[in-house]
């Protein structure tokens, strides 16, 4: 097999293994990250482990999640590679009776050290959200909605309910905030 893809399916199966996060199964979400990887994402901005540990606190709540990922976009420079994988998060409470699903893509600095390819470096941008009813149709407070930008509101406000407090604004789909991402990652990759 070409050595290209065998990288590549590599580091499909590192998108994908994001499932692990939503079995509760946090030794193998963590083999996912390299040493001193970093995430942000709506409800955490920090260390790759202690989200592992805010993951397990959330796993222990009403909160659940599934994450439905799709084939990734892998761009590589030698050992590195900027992937962009098409995500849905699919969100319920069933202690509020409220959920939501949001459409996002991981944007991930991706590095093979040691002949293993983990991620560095996750970030998030989201494209559009809704939310969903277990039962009947919930009173939703729409000043709060409106706090947050339009394509994750109503994933920050179902975590924001459920506990999971949103640390600050995020990108969106064509914002300067997913440019600078996107622009930091261009330029680590050149580093190669």
């Amino acid at each position: 097999m070409d050595a290209r893809l065998e990288d590549r399916a590599a580091i499909a199966d590192l998108m994908t293994g994001w499932m692990h996060r939503d079995l509760s199964e946090w030794d193998q979400l963590r083999a996912l990250f390299h040493p001193g990887a970093t995430i942000a994402i709506t409800w955490f901005d920090g260390s790759a482990a202690d989200f592992v540990e805010g993951s397990a606190r959330m796993g222990a709540s009403d909160l659940r999640s599934k994450h439905v990922i799709t084939s990734p976009s892998i761009t590589f420079n030698g050992d590195r590679a900027l992937v962009q994988t098409n995500a849905m998060i699919i969100a319920e409470n069933t202690a509020l009776e409220l959920g939501a699903t949001a459409h996002n893509r991981f944007l991930d600095q991706v590095e093979k050290r040691d002949g293993v390819w983990r991620i560095s470096r996750r970030d998030s941008s989201y494209d559009m959200s809704c939310f969903t009813f277990l039962t009947k149709v919930q009173e939703i407070d729409e000043k709060e909605v409106r706090r947050f930008p339009r394509e994750y509101a109503a994933l920050a406000y179902l975590l924001e309910k459920s506990g999971f407090p949103i640390v600050r604004e995020f990108p969106t789909r064509d914002s300067a905030l997913e440019a600078g991402i996107k622009a930091a990652g261009t330029a680590w990759l050149g580093e190669a």
